[in-house]
């Protein structure tokens, strides 16, 4: 193949015809202080020859200055400011793009100091992987718990935990199996659907763009490697239509379009479309891009489309598909990222920007803080710079909205100060209604306490004991989160079942699915879970 910069001296077009059709890959890399991200990524860079000369000749001059031997710092590459230089960290998000023959990539690198959580949130919110580094001397730290977690929240589905530092450690294999066992003891809390582990040296280059000779036990290959091949096009999200309008175009009398750009979905012309919130239907005449029309528009194509009825759509409505319609509503709960010195307080106002839409509402209540060390819930009154926290969002009027789970897109939102106008705060929808609106769906009439009598069963406990031929007993299973509670409970279920007699699970994670679906997970809410299940 050739070389890319030949091609770019020789034929500039025939180059950009072939970055055209490689797929890209954005990705992060975070970890713990000094677990070497910035290195990581100078390697990735040097060893796949895609550093300029002149760039080359000044991190060996930066190198010399502080003391490196025969050694560059290739972490210089990535740490462009002068406070980084200095104490050798990541405080901004730095952002390198390269290509390899296989695949262009987009790589993030985040800070990994707790004070600066909400630059890291601002480069995850955006990528497809996240490459997680570990000190194979130190193990897992909270650092490594924290970024996870971030990463989970922020949907990130494939991660890569690189094990590095292999050349501090020995290169022995015990270490990195600890390491990996480690990580999947702590992850299984969190909802992450893949996770890959690779045992590298940033710094010397094992395992990082070329397979290590001094890890022969590790047969994966090396992390380019797999970032030039992971598959990630069925992460995008096909299926749900959701074009959200950014402009109404009407340069004369003959022509009226919407323009935006494709959060989700394919869309054809002739496809019937519903317009949220109001509710209008129409269908799709012309789908109109600068090449000239489409036969179809998919993520994150940017079109203008036409309609064959004239309904009333302005920016900030969304088309949608009559059977898989967005949520349209006032009141939602969403995990928020605090970005600001201020602190978050319930009941201030704010300005809330939804894909197109910008509304004003009121953080109504924060239900409870995260402690990303720990990731356990804890009753809070408020929220500070870089803390995470789970809260109810009152908006002005109604907009429409998924779950950020199911869509990334539209489950997401920034929180803007009304006076100062800078974003404060950073929101990803939760996947389920409020109390008070299942209450709503519920109950069209609230019943007074006082009107309800309990009632006496006509069967005695004598009768039932009779008729099962035991005596009733409950069983209650309790232990720490990942203990095997519940592997217990269904195996004690099918062991009594077997035995003849009347036996059932009542599973307190089945039960915040129903009858406790708008609880939390404070201490308070804990309690009223067991207290619904034990009525």
């Amino acid at each position: 193949m050739v070389n890319e910069q030949e091609l770019i001296e020789k034929d500039i077009l025939a180059y950009l015809k072939r970055q055209e059709g490689k797929e890209l890959l954005r990705l992060l890399t975070c970890g713990s202080v000094d677990d070497g991200k910035s290195t990581l990524i100078g390697r990735l860079l040097h060893d796949t020859r895609l550093i300029y000369e002149d760039q080359l000749v000044a991190i060996k001059r930066e190198s010399a200055k502080r003391g490196a031997n025969d050694e560059i710092d290739l972490s210089l590459l990535v740490d462009g400011l002068a406070a980084e230089r200095e104490q050798g960290i990541t405080i901004d998000v730095a952002y390198r793009y390269f290509s390899t023959d296989k695949r262009k990539f987009i790589m993030a690198d985040t800070p990994g100091h707790e004070q600066y959580t909400r630059n890291m949130a601002t480069g995850a919110s955006t990528c497809d992987l996240a490459v997680i580094l570990v000190d194979a001397r130190y193990g897992i730290l909270p650092q490594t718990k924290r970024h996870s977690f971030i990463c989970s929240l922020l949907g990130i589905k494939h991660i890569v935990v690189a094990i590095n530092k292999m050349d501090l450690a020995g290169y022995d294999e015990e270490v990195f199996n600890k390491i990996c066992g480690d990580y999947k003891s702590f992850s299984a809390r969190l909802e992450i659907a893949d996770i890959h582990f690779i045992p590298i040296s940033a710094l010397k280059g094992d395992n990082v763009v070329e397979t290590s000779q001094n890890m022969p036990w590790f047969k994966s290959g090396p992390l380019l490697n797999y970032l030039e091949t992971i598959h990630i096009s069925s992460d995008r999200n096909l299926i749900d239509l959701r074009l959200p309008v950014q402009y109404v175009i009407r340069p004369d009398l003959n022509f009226r379009g919407f323009a935006g750009a494709m959060a989700s979905g394919i869309l054809r012309p002739g496809e019937e479309v519903v317009v949220l919130p109001g509710g209008q239907k129409s269908y799709v005449k012309d789908i109109v891009s600068f090449d000239g029309n489409l036969e179809e528009a998919f993520p994150p194509l940017a079109v203008t489309i036409t309609l064959e009825d004239e309904i009333d759509v302005s920016r900030g409505d969304m088309f949608v598909r009559p059977d898989n319609t967005a949520r349209v509503a006032r009141d939602f709960e969403a995990m928020v990222v605090w970005m600001t010195d201020e602190p978050m307080v319930p009941g201030n106002k704010y300005l809330f920007k939804h894909t197109t839409n910008m509304v004003g509402g009121t953080i109504s209540s924060l239900r409870y803080r995260v402690n990303t060390n720990t990731i356990e819930s804890e009753e809070w009154k408020d929220l500070k710079m870089n803390e995470v926290g789970r809260c109810h969002v009152s908006l002005e009027r109604a907009i429409p909205f998924d779950a950020y789970k199911k869509n990334r897109a539209t489950g997401a939102f920034i929180i803007i100060d009304r006076l100062t106008f800078n974003t404060v705060g950073a929101g990803m929808i939760i996947d389920r209604e409020t109390a008070g609106e299942q209450a709503g769906n519920l109950w069209e009439a609230q019943v007074s306490g006082e009107l309800l009598q309990r009632q006496t069963s006509r069967v005695t406990e004598a009768e039932r004991s009779e008729r099962y031929k035991h005596k009733p007993v409950t069983i209650l299973l309790t232990g720490l989160a990942c203990t095997g509670k519940t592997t217990i409970a269904y195996a004690l279920e099918r062991r009594l079942f077997d035995n003849g007699r009347a036996v059932t699970v009542l599973d307190g994670a089945d039960m915040r699915l129903g009858i406790s679906k708008d609880l939390g997970w404070t201490a308070n809410e804990r309690s009223e879970n067991m207290r619904r299940a034990s009525e």
